[in-house]
């Protein structure tokens, strides 16, 4: 046992993993034309950005240009670069839309490109939807059982009646600012409890 460890009761490994701000992935789920995730993710991030908890950025699986699973040999190199891009994630806030009652395809696509690279983290939800995306919400959650995704309880939830003009531009109301800070309080919590797991 090291003196810092007598000193302190834990050792500089550990303190340095306690103190090391975690990298947290804001998602986009849909990669549609005329898509208001991004304009969701940006103010999850902004409102994620003043707690200074951790280092938060926008991840949009449009970027990585992930073919269909199973349909070619898989050395595509947004394969690779999307799994490199997991491997660096601490934890993730999914921005999911609900179509027909579900998630996006491209979104279970890009789930199913990785695995190990999404093991023992955790993850909340922002959904919208008709109905608050709750149905693909819930989607949502078994999937990221199988692939060990520690899903939080926190859901905020958007309407495109009411946080959305036209159906197009994002307005939503201040009450779900709590609802956002209560589910990153959670991601942080639990990404930081299971990085001790990995």
């Amino acid at each position: 046992m090291g003196f810092f460890t007598k000193l302190f009761g834990t050792s500089k490994e550990e303190v340095a993993m306690t103190t090391e701000k975690l990298n947290i992935g804001i998602i986009l789920g849909s990669t549609r034309q005329g898509r208001v995730s991004p304009q969701v993710g940006e103010w999850v991030k902004s409102i994620a950005d003043k707690r200074g908890d951790a280092n938060y950025e926008i991840v949009d699986i449009a970027d990585f240009n992930l073919p269909f699973l199973g349909t070619t040999d898989g050395t595509e190199p947004g394969i690779a670069a999307w799994n490199e891009k997991l491997a660096n994630l601490d934890g993730f806030v999914f921005v999911v839309q609900e179509y027909n009652h579900s998630i996006t395809g491209a979104l279970k696509n890009a789930l199913d490109f990785a695995r190990e690279a999404w093991n023992n983290k955790a993850a909340g939800i922002v959904s919208y939807g008709s109905t608050g995306g709750a149905r693909a919400a819930e989607h949502l959650r078994g999937i990221c059982g199988e692939l060990k995704i520690a899903d939080v309880r926190t859901h905020p939830t958007l309407s495109l009646f009411t946080d959305f003009e036209n159906g197009s531009e994002f307005k939503p109301h201040e009450l779900h600012l709590t609802n956002v800070n209560a589910m990153l309080d959670e991601v942080v919590s639990w990404s930081g409890a299971l990085k001790t797991v990995r």
